[in-house]
């Protein structure tokens, strides 16, 4: 066995494994994440006697302990990663005892932590290194992106910070040196942990008042202009209904009256009655039901100081389609200024069904 081919072979190779069996789901639990650990685990261990062995394990282990999160969910990935391992050092002809330890370490990853020698617990202390260092808050975020990412979906932040602070009391440093170089930094992320805890808390209530009454005002509003809208129907077919009925008297009376008026002068006041009032009724009922359009422009100073509404095509059928877009876009960023518009909306349906 070529030791230093052995160290090399396993870079690449799961380098390689990495960048094949790529998933961007996974922020944390990845190629940058294993190399930290390496480098951490060889920080570590540069402060103890190892064997050439057990440095040679270590090494392996570090590199192949998250391994098992390529082929399958995060559940048992420790032991898709010994298994990973172990057919590597198999074809790289390493003894069944190394490829053990190597297999040791990457087990005693595993929560819950109970490491057993002293190689054990430097891989441990190398993979929660971040806990007690400055890179904390990023990795913390770059795990709670993988877990959404994952579909975890239930897990709201306040509850994820909640086991993160849980998972922070319970964890403790194995190795002396892990001890007296990462516990005060662990200590101050877990205080700057718990005070993001506690805002959260502060907001969950506001955020749930606030979510109940935008509910209900959406609510309120979709309701009101269903019904105007319902009822701006019913007047329209009435209207509808006067212009047909009315259209046929008419024909009626031009065909059938106006022949007779030569025999019988006596209907020409009557007819003209009718056709006058049947006419008037027709005019009516469409000046009734037609909207007031205006020019069918705007400017863009209009929707930065919210003076035109864009739900009504009154105000913008002679804008292109990109203006209108932008403006729209402008409009919902602003919930005051869309609720006013869905109000000014429902306001002129009024109107309109008061005519």
């Amino acid at each position: 066995m070529n030791r230093s081919a052995v160290y090399k072979q396993t870079e690449q190779f799961v380098t390689k494994l990495f960048r094949e069996n790529e998933r961007p789901e996974l922020t944390y639990h990845n190629l940058n994440h294993t190399r930290s650990v390496v480098n951490k685990a060889q920080e570590i261990a540069g402060h103890y006697s190892l064997s050439e062995d057990e440095t040679l394990a270590l090494h392996v282990a570090s590199w192949f302990h998250d391994t098992g999160y390529l082929n399958g969910p995060a559940a048992d990935h420790e032991e898709r990663g010994v298994e990973y391992m172990r057919d590597f050092m198999r074809e790289e002809g390493v003894s069944e005892e190394i490829s053990d330890k190597a297999a040791g370490c990457i087990m005693a990853t595993k929560s819950p932590r109970t490491p057993q020698a002293l190689i054990e617990e430097i891989i441990c202390d190398a993979d929660t290194y971040n806990l007690g260092s400055k890179d904390f808050k990023e990795s913390n975020k770059l795990v709670w992106r993988e877990l959404q990412a994952l579909g975890d979906g239930s897990l709201t932040k306040h509850d994820y910070n909640e086991a993160t602070y849980r998972l922070m009391e319970e964890h403790r440093f194995f190795t002396g040196y892990a001890k007296d170089l990462l516990k005060n930094g662990k200590t101050k992320n877990m205080k700057k942990l718990s005070k993001k805890k506690q805002e959260l808390e502060m907001e969950i209530p506001e955020i749930t008042e606030k979510a109940g009454t935008t509910k209900g005002m959406q609510t309120l509003l979709r309701l009101t202009s269903q019904n105007h809208i319902q009822l701006s129907e019913i007047a329209d077919s009435k209207a509808n209904i006067l212009i047909s009925v009315n259209a046929i008297i008419i024909s009626v009376i031009l065909s059938v009256l106006l022949r007779k008026l030569q025999t019988d002068p006596y209907l020409g006041i009557p007819t003209a009655i009718f056709l006058l009032s049947s006419v008037v009724t027709i005019i009516v009922a469409i000046l009734a039901t037609r909207p007031k359009v205006t020019m069918g422009t705007f400017e863009d100073d209009d929707v930065v100081n919210k003076k035109t509404n864009l739900l009504f095509f009154g105000n913008f059928h002679r804008v292109s389609q990109d203006k209108y877009e932008r403006a729209m876009r402008e409009m919902m960023k602003d919930s005051d200024y869309l609720y006013s518009s869905i109000v000014q909306d429902i306001y002129h349906l009024g109107s309109v069904l008061g005519r």
